[in-house]
């Protein structure tokens, strides 16, 4: 008996700390969140060579984005149940078949369908990977992990955008070599994660026959808030509901805003737009670490107005320095609304609740970002560009003047 025991023991796979597992669940978000935005250079090249509409490309970008509030609404909270480790290996590893697929696309269905393909690996792998963040964050450092899910989002769309904007100016085959590389590093990290200790309290024999109603039952469409995250929760949605509009809207139309205004610049200009918005709102999270959530919620809130108004007058402006220069107030703002946000949601949701409540989260964020954007290609079909943008913009100041006002009438511990 001893000597099977032993057996077992060198059988059985090397474990990462609590600091390796951190940083791996880190990573996992950055490339998820770097493989969303990664398209966004090379949607020019789509349209050049598929001759598809403005209206088209929405519909591609909303594909994605509709399949991951689909996952999270139904699978969101499987990892609470089903355990950290199989649920994000087996979600990476569906990334990595999506990103085969759309390295294989020769129109707009197979971009579509790898898309939807990705949404939902995406909406399942980052509830379990950022509520594994919180299970490994260390004692004597509390709050990193709420910041790292602020933060590392928003750091891996801005390193997507700018991967793929060099590899779109440089690199051979810029419509497969993005989704190659990512493809190798999606299959790396499904490795790794078997690598790390199982934290969540699973339920044992779920996947058995017996347990097959069970199963089923946990993939019936929820909304889940940890009681305790409620009151944060009606803080901060109007302010998420802006941000992610905003961001929306930089991702999927900022390149065409940024042709309209200068014809002539190179194809990385409108990726650097999304860039800009990725790169300042990493930046803005990152400094607002120390400052009360709150605070950084609704500070951040406050500042996509000027954002959103100085994007608006670029056009007429003819300038791209007014353009950037929004982009780059909006990300800030971007930045500080996700942060607060999370820190209020987060921080006070029990173990059980995290991956559930981190879903809720993310199912408001694409939910803004996907709507209105359907709605902006369709304005910008009937009615031009400059017009869908003035909308836009008018409607997330609107609803960012809105929240703050209702905000100053909540309770101050809210």
């Amino acid at each position: 008996m001893a000597s099977v025991t032993a057996l077992r023991s060198r059988r059985r796979l090397p474990v990462l700390g609590r600091r390796g597992a951190f940083r791996l669940h880190a990573s996992a978000l950055v490339a998820l969140l770097a493989a969303s935005s990664a398209p966004t250079p090379v949607y020019a090249l789509y349209q050049a060579a598929w001759h598809f509409s403005a209206m088209t490309l929405t519909v591609v970008f909303s594909a994605y984005v509709l399949a991951l509030l689909v996952a999270l609404l139904t699978a969101g909270t499987l990892s609470d149940h089903l355990g950290r480790r199989p649920v994000l290996a087996g979600a990476l590893l569906a990334e990595a078949v999506a990103m085969a697929v759309s390295a294989a696309a020769q129109g707009v269905p197979e971009l579509i369908a790898g898309r939807i393909l990705q949404g939902l690996a995406t909406g399942v792998a980052t509830s379990a990977a950022g509520a594994a963040l919180l299970d490994f964050e260390a004692p004597d450092r509390p709050g990193r992990a709420a910041v790292a899910n602020g933060i590392m989002p928003v750091a891996g769309m801005a390193l997507g955008v700018l991967a793929s904007t060099a590899l779109v100016q440089y690199a051979p085959a810029p419509t497969r070599t993005v989704y190659l590389l990512l493809l190798v590093l999606f299959i790396a990290q499904a490795a790794a994660v078997r690598l790390t200790p199982e934290t969540a309290r699973t339920e044992s024999g779920t996947w058995r026959p017996v347990r097959l109603l069970r199963f089923l039952q946990l993939l019936r469409p929820t909304i889940t808030v940890a009681p305790a995250s409620r009151p944060g929760l009606a803080l901060a949605a109007p302010g998420i509901v802006a941000a992610w509009a905003l961001g929306g809207f930089y991702s999927s139309l900022g390149p065409s805003l940024a042709r309209l205004i200068a014809p002539h610049a190179a194809h990385a200009t409108g990726g650097l737009v999304f860039f800009t918005l990725t790169a300042a709102a990493g930046l803005a999270g990152r400094a607002a670490r120390a400052l009360p959530a709150r605070t950084v919620s609704l500070a951040g809130a406050a500042l996509l107005i000027p954002g959103a108004l100085l994007t608006l007058a670029a056009p007429h402006l003819h300038s791209l320095l007014a353009l950037f220069a929004g982009t780059a107030l909006a990300g800030a703002g971007f930045g500080g609304v996700t942060q607060g946000a999370l820190r209020l949601l987060l921080r006070p949701a029990a173990p059980g609740e995290r991956a559930g409540t981190l879903a809720t989260y993310y199912a408001l964020s694409y939910l803004a970002m996907s709507i209105p954007v359907v709605l902006a290609g369709l304005l910008t079909n009937l009615y031009g560009l400059q017009t869908s943008v003035a909308l836009y913009g008018a409607t997330v100041v609107a609803l960012t003047l809105t929240g703050l006002i209702r905000a100053a009438h909540l309770p101050r511990k809210a």
